[in-house]
């Protein structure tokens, strides 16, 4: 069994997880090669839609898809977008009660130009600087299980503070985890290594973990990372899998099962989701990496983070039909 598992259930933690992060609407360009030309060429594409984006509204939506309660605290724009990202959020079963629409600031948004195999992504952060931990009702934490952050690295106002809220929470019984998503600076800091000695899982990817950890292998970035204080690191590595690394020195490696992917957008996030449902069900490491490489597969069928999103039946099954679960 897992010897790092979530905290015991009680009548207090009726919520699994609460997720704090941006909020953001993704809109898809989707071609074989959707890069512009520039000097007002016009080029046809696939398809263009506009879906729920933000890797932590994707990650909270792929836990719920889990069958997981879930919460979403964050800012948006009393705009269009914003009240198109509650009523998506709501739709999918999130309790949106800490989701706060504010007045004369734009939602966020991403144009994420998308291949089969890779994507660009521009983004204007809206309110997403602006989320502080104030925002947080005390409230939800006290009543999580779990607290998750995501894209870490663009919350400026909240990472500073993340240390805090999760000491909170871990002292209320809760666990924690993040994700970074790329850093706009390219600085690869920003005080990423103060949030871990308070975190239970580090969820980044390849490039993130080998410039945070300043290690070239993705196994020595793990175990230098779990070294600053993270008690389970899993890092993704694309068409490769995933590894993750224990604070006891476990070392688990998944590969990755076929799967012929529609848009990749978001696939991290739902392998963070799958893997904390895993984890916070008390599935010792090897199995959390088996069902988060399965749910980051599946989310590949469909258009945009959300709409390729597993059950837990679904990432169960593939996984056991590719050999990554007995």
């Amino acid at each position: 069994m897992n010897s790092l598992p979530g905290s015991t259930s009680g009548a207090a933690k009726n919520l699994d997880i609460l997720v704090v992060g941006e909020i953001l609407a993704d809109v898809i360009v989707r071609a074989a090669d959707p890069r512009p030309t520039f000097g007002q060429v016009e080029r046809y594409v696939d398809s263009v839609d506009l879906v729920m984006g933000s890797s932590s509204v994707i990650f909270a939506c792929g836990a719920a898809a889990l069958g997981l309660r879930v919460a979403m605290a964050g800012l948006a724009g009393d705009d269009a977008l914003g009240r198109f990202m509650l009523a998506a959020m709501a739709e999918r079963g999130l309790d949106t009660s800490a989701v706060r629409l504010v007045p004369k600031m734009p939602t966020g948004a991403s144009v994420v130009l998308a291949s089969a195999v890779d994507r660009a992504i521009l983004t204007a952060p809206g309110t997403t600087p602006f989320m502080r931990v104030d925002d947080v009702p005390p409230e939800l934490v006290r009543r999580a299980r779990h607290v998750h952050a995501g894209a870490v690295y663009v919350m400026d106002g909240l990472r500073p503070e993340l240390p805090s809220l999760f000491r909170t929470a871990r002292a209320g019984g809760a666990t924690t985890s993040f994700d970074t998503n790329w850093d706009p600076t390219e600085t690869w800091q920003g005080g990423i290594r103060q949030i871990l000695p308070e975190t239970d899982v580090f969820l980044p990817n390849e490039v993130e973990a080998t410039r945070i950890a300043r290690e070239s292998d993705p196994e020595a970035a793990a175990r230098a990372l779990v070294a600053m204080g993270a008690r389970v690191v899993a890092v993704k590595l694309g068409a490769a899998g995933a590894i993750a690394i224990a604070a006891d020195g476990r070392l688990a490696r998944c590969r990755a099962p076929h799967v012929e992917p529609v848009d990749t957008t978001g696939a991290g996030d739902t392998f963070d989701a799958g893997f904390i449902t895993a984890w916070l069900a008390g599935r010792p490491i090897e199995e959390c990496l088996a069902i988060a490489v399965a749910c980051g597969s599946l989310s590949t069928r469909g258009i945009g983070g959300t709409a390729g999103q597993p059950t837990l039946d679904e990432a169960e099954a593939l996984a056991r039909a590719a050999g990554l679960l007995p």
